[in-house]
């Protein structure tokens, strides 16, 4: 990251400390290094990376202040997005990072060893076989909403200990609101427009569906 774009991660995030500003920024080189050998960001996308990827995982970041020791499963992590940055700004959160693609977690595993993410466990394993429950599940437009809603049924736990109660935190495109007609369960729309000053995010937008019953 450059010094304009630190500088606006310290104006969105008051609280935020030097070290993790230092593992954002590391981010950049660490994933443009690993992308040369492992593709799992678009080469056309790469010089993209802070705001299509880090920004774009940290919008969650702007709607939840998690708690320590909250349980989140990242489905679908793919290069660790948006579940690497997400653990860099909640240390004391506990992150699962879960997608099919070996390849894709050998990165996330360099990646968390790199920056020395204790909190973070990244493995090789489709959603439907995690017997775990979380108190969140965050992901990035993995598959459509139907879908991605019978692959996580069941896995969140009722037990709540954060202000926003249990349950999905979806990062999807305009897509989104087709994908809601007709869904029958209780859900909030966040525009990323709104937390983030930046033209990408004009179709961006966040798919809270709390799980508590």
């Amino acid at each position: 990251m450059n010094t304009e774009q630190i500088q606006y991660i310290k104006s969105q995030f008051k609280g935020i400390k030097p070290e993790q500003l230092e593992q954002l920024a590391s981010l950049c080189p660490l994933y443009r290094d690993w992308n040369g050998k492992i593709n799992v960001i678009s080469r056309k996308d790469i010089d993209n990376i802070f705001v299509h990827h880090i920004l774009h995982s940290l919008a969650i970041a702007k709607i939840i202040n998690f708690k320590d020791n909250t349980s989140i499963l990242d489905v679908g992590t793919g290069g660790g997005f948006p579940g690497i940055p997400l653990a860099i700004m909640f240390p004391n959160a506990r992150f699962h990072l879960i997608d099919r693609i070996a390849k894709k977690i050998k990165v996330v595993n360099a990646i968390k060893d790199a920056l020395q993410l204790d909190n973070v466990v990244a493995e090789q394993l489709p959603c439907e076989e995690d017997k775990e429950q979380y108190e969140f599940i965050v992901s990035r437009a993995v598959t459509n909403l139907n879908d991605f809603m019978k692959m996580t049924k069941n896995k969140v736990t009722n037990k709540c200990n954060n202000e926003l109660k249990n349950g999905i935190l979806y990062l999807k495109g305009e897509d989104v609101c087709q994908e809601l007609i007709g869904f029958k369960g209780k859900y909030t729309l966040y525009n990323v427009r709104d937390l983030f000053d930046y033209e990408f995010f004009d179709t961006k937008r966040i798919l809270y569906i709390p799980q508590c019953k």
